[in-house]
């Protein structure tokens, strides 16, 4: 590995000890070799950083680095992209886990295109009863931006960044948790391109403690409120079809049963 690697894997990590051994093996037994891997532990109260630091002692490319106080998962990223040297940042959160080409694919991909921002792929969805569905994204920014205002252009948990753009777009914003990556988004879109992998990339786990369950009404609030903020900004449309959307969303939101919402939408967006 050269002194600054190719790559900068970068993991926010919080109480996670049941998950972060399993998603650290998908990213050290990667088949691409040249990058670091960052985990950055948000003061969490059980065994995670221990079991990062045993895998510390043997890869001399995965680095810890642990929080005074507890930042939440907006600050945690800045944090990350702050320790991190590579060109390009990949974002793998402490629970999911990445296929064995995942950073060849992503890395060969940006080299290409050099007018792509932010590069995601698909989620194969899983929980303790097995694999579930996949959820897609189109491949090109011009489909993208057609429904940016419905749906994320890409799933953060399988993006690949450069760090460049990150370093122009500035720091994921504190104040739209848990939807600070959609702003991001909107605010590297405005300058770069939009992609997604034709492929699995991730394998998303499902359960109970991720914050799609805990903080949904929060989540959907932020949602709406950043479409409208960039719906303003020049190289995004917000049709009337957009506006209605996002207007029964918001709706929905005080009347519709969350995990019915969080079906509902997975049997849309997977199928």
């Amino acid at each position: 590995m050269t002194n600054k690697p190719k790559v900068s894997v970068v993991t926010p990590v919080y109480n996670a000890e049941k998950y972060i051994a399993e998603t650290m093996d998908s990213i050290i037994n990667q088949s691409f070799h040249d990058f670091e891997f960052i985990l950055v532990d948000d003061c969490s109260t059980d065994g995670t950083a221990e079991i990062i630091e045993r895998y510390a002692k043997d890869d001399e490319r995965i680095k810890l680095y642990r929080n005074e106080k507890n930042l939440g998962i907006a600050g945690n990223r800045n944090k990350g992209i702050s320790f991190a040297t590579g060109k390009y940042i990949v974002w793998a959160d402490a629970d999911d886990v990445s296929v064995k080409e995942r950073l060849q694919l992503q890395y060969d991909f940006m080299e290409s295109h050099p007018k792509v921002g932010i590069c995601g792929g698909f989620l194969q969805f899983f929980d303790y009863t097995g694999d579930k569905g996949i959820r897609k994204y189109a491949p090109d920014d011009t489909s993208l931006r057609k429904t940016i205002f419905r749906y994320s252009p890409v799933a953060q948990p399988s993006a690949i960044i450069r760090k460049s753009c990150l370093d122009e777009a500035g720091k994921y914003d504190l104040a739209w948790p848990p939807a600070e990556d959609l702003d991001m988004s909107f605010r590297i879109g405005s300058k770069y391109e939009f992609a997604n992998i034709q492929q699995i990339l991730i394998r998303y786990r499902e359960h109970p403690n991720s914050a799609t369950f805990k903080k949904l009404k929060k989540m959907e609030l932020s949602t709406i409120a950043i479409r409208n903020k960039y719906s303003r900004v020049s190289g995004y449309t917000m049709t009337f079809a957009d506006k209605v959307y996002n207007c029964l969303q918001y709706i929905s939101i005080f009347i519709v049963p969350p995990k019915f919402k969080i079906w509902l939408f997975s049997k849309i967006r997977n199928s």
